[in-house]
Protein backbone atom coordinates (compact mmCIF):
# COMPACT_ATOMS: atom_id res chain seq x y z
CA UNK A 1 0.00 0.00 0.00
CA UNK A 2 1.18 3.46 -0.57
CA UNK A 3 0.03 6.06 1.83
CA UNK A 4 0.57 9.75 2.89
CA UNK A 5 0.21 11.66 6.17
CA UNK A 6 -2.13 14.92 5.81
CA UNK A 7 -3.65 17.50 7.88
CA UNK A 8 -7.57 18.49 7.24
CA UNK A 9 -6.95 21.71 5.66
CA UNK A 10 -9.01 25.17 5.99
CA UNK A 11 -9.71 24.90 1.95
CA UNK A 12 -11.02 21.26 2.68
CA UNK A 13 -13.73 22.11 4.86
CA UNK A 14 -17.45 22.73 4.63
CA UNK A 15 -19.40 25.78 6.43
CA UNK A 16 -19.95 22.78 9.70
CA UNK A 17 -15.91 22.56 9.43
CA UNK A 18 -15.89 19.15 8.03
CA UNK A 19 -14.11 17.66 5.29
CA UNK A 20 -16.06 18.16 2.06
CA UNK A 21 -16.56 14.79 0.05
CA UNK A 22 -14.57 17.00 -3.03
CA UNK A 23 -11.66 17.23 -0.49
CA UNK A 24 -11.84 13.26 0.27
CA UNK A 25 -12.22 12.90 -3.69
CA UNK A 26 -9.00 14.80 -4.09
CA UNK A 27 -7.08 13.52 -1.49
CA UNK A 28 -7.39 9.98 -3.00
CA UNK A 29 -6.39 11.31 -6.49
CA UNK A 30 -3.15 12.94 -5.12
CA UNK A 31 -2.90 10.21 -3.54
CA UNK A 32 -2.52 7.54 -6.87
CA UNK A 33 -0.97 10.50 -8.57
CA UNK A 34 1.85 10.60 -5.80
CA UNK A 35 2.53 6.75 -6.07
CA UNK A 36 2.61 6.62 -9.98
CA UNK A 37 4.99 9.46 -9.69
CA UNK A 38 7.45 8.00 -7.02
CA UNK A 39 7.48 4.27 -9.13
CA UNK A 40 8.61 6.64 -12.17
CA UNK A 41 5.78 5.62 -14.30
CA UNK A 42 4.06 8.96 -13.38
CA UNK A 43 2.95 11.76 -15.77
CA UNK A 44 6.10 12.44 -18.01
CA UNK A 45 6.90 8.80 -18.28
CA UNK A 46 2.96 8.75 -19.81
CA UNK A 47 3.40 11.07 -22.14
CA UNK A 48 6.46 10.37 -23.49
CA UNK A 49 4.92 7.39 -24.68
CA UNK A 50 1.38 8.73 -25.44
CA UNK A 51 -0.39 7.37 -22.65
CA UNK A 52 -2.98 8.22 -20.26
CA UNK A 53 -5.06 6.69 -17.49
CA UNK A 54 -8.81 7.72 -17.50
CA UNK A 55 -11.13 7.09 -15.08
CA UNK A 56 -13.75 5.34 -15.75
CA UNK A 57 -15.47 4.85 -12.63
CA UNK A 58 -15.78 5.93 -8.75
CA UNK A 59 -17.35 4.60 -5.80
CA UNK A 60 -16.58 6.25 -2.84
CA UNK A 61 -17.91 5.40 1.20
CA UNK A 62 -18.00 7.50 3.60
CA UNK A 63 -18.76 6.86 7.16
CA UNK A 64 -17.47 10.09 8.79
CA UNK A 65 -16.02 13.44 7.83
CA UNK A 66 -13.08 14.26 9.12
CA UNK A 67 -12.92 17.96 10.74
CA UNK A 68 -10.61 20.92 10.88
CA UNK A 69 -6.75 20.54 11.12
CA UNK A 70 -7.66 16.51 11.88
CA UNK A 71 -4.36 14.26 11.15
CA UNK A 72 -5.54 11.87 8.90
CA UNK A 73 -3.86 9.39 6.60
CA UNK A 74 -4.94 8.37 2.77
CA UNK A 75 -3.58 4.97 1.02
CA UNK A 76 -3.87 3.33 -2.10
CA UNK A 77 -3.47 0.09 -3.88
CA UNK A 78 -3.63 -1.44 -7.32
CA UNK A 79 -5.54 -4.84 -7.42
CA UNK A 80 -6.19 -5.96 -10.54
CA UNK A 81 -5.24 -5.59 -14.06
CA UNK A 82 -7.08 -6.19 -17.47
CA UNK A 83 -5.62 -5.87 -20.77
CA UNK A 84 -7.02 -1.84 -21.01
CA UNK A 85 -7.88 -1.47 -17.41
CA UNK A 86 -6.45 -1.21 -14.05
CA UNK A 87 -8.50 -1.24 -10.90
CA UNK A 88 -7.36 0.30 -7.47
CA UNK A 89 -8.70 1.00 -4.09
CA UNK A 90 -8.01 4.12 -1.75
CA UNK A 91 -8.94 4.65 1.79
CA UNK A 92 -9.05 7.22 4.58
CA UNK A 93 -7.80 6.56 8.29
CA UNK A 94 -8.65 9.11 10.88
CA UNK A 95 -6.26 9.79 13.92
CA UNK A 96 -7.52 7.08 16.11
CA UNK A 97 -6.58 4.42 13.30
CA UNK A 98 -10.65 4.23 11.96
CA UNK A 99 -11.25 4.21 8.70
CA UNK A 100 -13.58 7.64 7.46
CA UNK A 101 -13.30 6.83 3.70
CA UNK A 102 -12.74 4.17 1.29
CA UNK A 103 -13.09 3.61 -2.60
CA UNK A 104 -12.75 1.38 -5.33
CA UNK A 105 -12.19 2.52 -9.13
CA UNK A 106 -11.75 1.73 -12.21
CA UNK A 107 -9.83 3.06 -14.93
CA UNK A 108 -8.72 3.18 -18.76
CA UNK A 109 -5.07 3.28 -20.28
CA UNK A 110 -5.39 5.53 -23.32
CA UNK A 111 -3.37 6.29 -26.37
CA UNK A 112 -3.84 10.02 -26.87
CA UNK A 113 -2.88 10.19 -30.60
CA UNK A 114 -5.43 8.16 -31.53
CA UNK A 115 -7.97 8.57 -28.42
CA UNK A 116 -8.76 4.96 -27.73
CA UNK A 117 -8.10 2.29 -25.03
CA UNK A 118 -5.12 0.67 -24.93
CA UNK A 119 -3.09 -2.22 -23.91
CA UNK A 120 -1.58 -2.08 -20.86
CA UNK A 121 2.15 -3.12 -21.39
CA UNK A 122 4.42 -5.14 -18.71
CA UNK A 123 6.24 -2.50 -17.94
CA UNK A 124 3.52 -0.45 -16.28
CA UNK A 125 1.94 -3.62 -15.04
CA UNK A 126 5.55 -4.62 -13.45
CA UNK A 127 6.41 -1.56 -11.38
CA UNK A 128 2.19 -1.94 -9.44
CA UNK A 129 2.45 -4.10 -6.51
CA UNK A 130 -0.88 -5.88 -7.11
CA UNK A 131 -2.93 -6.01 -2.90
CA UNK A 132 -5.80 -7.49 -1.66
CA UNK A 133 -9.11 -6.06 -3.23
CA UNK A 134 -10.81 -4.16 -0.46
CA UNK A 135 -14.78 -4.76 0.29
CA UNK A 136 -16.23 -1.38 -0.42
CA UNK A 137 -20.02 -1.98 0.46
CA UNK A 138 -22.41 -0.27 -1.55
CA UNK A 139 -24.33 -0.98 -4.74
CA UNK A 140 -22.49 -2.62 -7.67
CA UNK A 141 -22.51 -2.52 -11.48
CA UNK A 142 -23.78 0.12 -13.73
CA UNK A 143 -25.71 3.23 -12.88
CA UNK A 144 -29.62 2.98 -13.25
CA UNK A 145 -31.00 6.30 -14.24
CA UNK A 146 -34.71 6.84 -12.78
CA UNK A 147 -37.27 7.23 -15.58
CA UNK A 148 -38.21 10.81 -15.00
CA UNK A 149 -35.17 13.62 -14.95
CA UNK A 150 -35.62 17.25 -14.67
CA UNK A 151 -34.12 19.48 -16.83
CA UNK A 152 -31.60 22.86 -14.90
CA UNK A 153 -30.03 25.48 -16.30
CA UNK A 154 -27.15 24.84 -18.43
CA UNK A 155 -23.48 26.37 -17.68
CA UNK A 156 -20.47 26.76 -19.62
CA UNK A 157 -16.77 24.80 -19.30
CA UNK A 158 -14.89 27.10 -17.76
CA UNK A 159 -10.52 26.84 -17.65
CA UNK A 160 -10.75 26.42 -13.90
CA UNK A 161 -12.94 23.05 -14.50
CA UNK A 162 -9.72 21.31 -16.47
CA UNK A 163 -6.77 19.20 -15.44
CA UNK A 164 -3.56 18.53 -17.07
CA UNK A 165 -5.03 16.15 -19.53
CA UNK A 166 -6.93 19.49 -21.01
CA UNK A 167 -10.22 18.31 -20.30
CA UNK A 168 -12.88 18.40 -16.87
CA UNK A 169 -11.03 16.11 -14.13
CA UNK A 170 -12.93 13.95 -12.63
CA UNK A 171 -13.79 15.49 -8.89
CA UNK A 172 -15.25 18.62 -10.97
CA UNK A 173 -17.79 16.74 -12.39
CA UNK A 174 -18.99 15.34 -8.55
CA UNK A 175 -18.36 18.89 -6.97
CA UNK A 176 -20.75 20.19 -10.18
CA UNK A 177 -23.16 17.46 -9.80
CA UNK A 178 -23.33 17.88 -6.14
CA UNK A 179 -24.42 21.65 -5.92
CA UNK A 180 -28.51 20.36 -7.14
CA UNK A 181 -28.25 18.04 -3.55
CA UNK A 182 -30.56 19.16 -0.65
CA UNK A 183 -28.68 21.77 1.23
CA UNK A 184 -28.79 18.90 4.24
CA UNK A 185 -28.64 16.06 2.39
CA UNK A 186 -25.35 14.14 3.93
CA UNK A 187 -23.90 11.74 1.73
CA UNK A 188 -22.86 8.15 2.45
CA UNK A 189 -22.21 6.58 -0.60
CA UNK A 190 -21.35 8.42 -4.01
CA UNK A 191 -21.09 6.64 -7.34
CA UNK A 192 -19.87 8.20 -10.80
CA UNK A 193 -19.59 6.68 -13.95
CA UNK A 194 -17.37 8.86 -17.07
CA UNK A 195 -18.88 8.55 -20.37
CA UNK A 196 -16.61 10.88 -22.62
CA UNK A 197 -14.54 13.89 -21.40
CA UNK A 198 -15.62 17.68 -21.77
CA UNK A 199 -13.59 20.51 -22.82
CA UNK A 200 -13.15 23.98 -22.92
CA UNK A 201 -16.30 25.91 -23.69
CA UNK A 202 -18.41 22.79 -24.05
CA UNK A 203 -22.06 23.36 -22.59
CA UNK A 204 -23.11 21.57 -20.15
CA UNK A 205 -26.67 19.93 -19.90
CA UNK A 206 -27.96 18.98 -16.58
CA UNK A 207 -30.75 16.56 -15.58
CA UNK A 208 -31.60 16.02 -12.09
CA UNK A 209 -33.71 13.18 -10.77
CA UNK A 210 -34.52 11.28 -7.35
CA UNK A 211 -34.03 7.59 -6.31
CA UNK A 212 -33.85 5.53 -3.76
CA UNK A 213 -32.27 7.40 -0.25
CA UNK A 214 -30.96 9.79 -3.06
CA UNK A 215 -29.73 11.55 -6.10
CA UNK A 216 -28.90 11.32 -9.78
CA UNK A 217 -27.33 13.76 -11.79
CA UNK A 218 -26.56 13.41 -15.76
CA UNK A 219 -24.13 15.80 -17.07
CA UNK A 220 -24.90 16.18 -20.51
CA UNK A 221 -24.21 17.62 -24.04
CA UNK A 222 -27.60 18.98 -26.08
CA UNK A 223 -28.24 15.82 -27.60
CA UNK A 224 -28.65 13.96 -23.79
CA UNK A 225 -25.32 12.10 -24.36
CA UNK A 226 -23.62 12.01 -21.00
CA UNK A 227 -20.71 13.27 -20.02
CA UNK A 228 -20.87 11.96 -16.58
CA UNK A 229 -23.83 10.09 -14.90
CA UNK A 230 -23.17 10.80 -10.48
CA UNK A 231 -25.52 8.91 -8.33
CA UNK A 232 -25.07 10.71 -4.37
CA UNK A 233 -27.01 8.03 -1.83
Amino acid sequence: MYEYDSRVRFTEVDQNRRMTLTAILNAFQDCSTFQSEDLGIGIDFLEERNRMWVLRSWKIIVYRYPGLAEHIRIGTWPYAFGNLTGQRNFRLMDQEGNMAACADTEWVLMDTNRQRPTLVDEEIRSLYKLETELAVEGETGRIRLPGVLTERETFTIHIQHLDVNHHVNNGQYVQLAGQYLPEDFVIHQMRAEYKKPAMLHDRIYPRVGSCSDGYMVLLGDGEGRPYAVVEFK
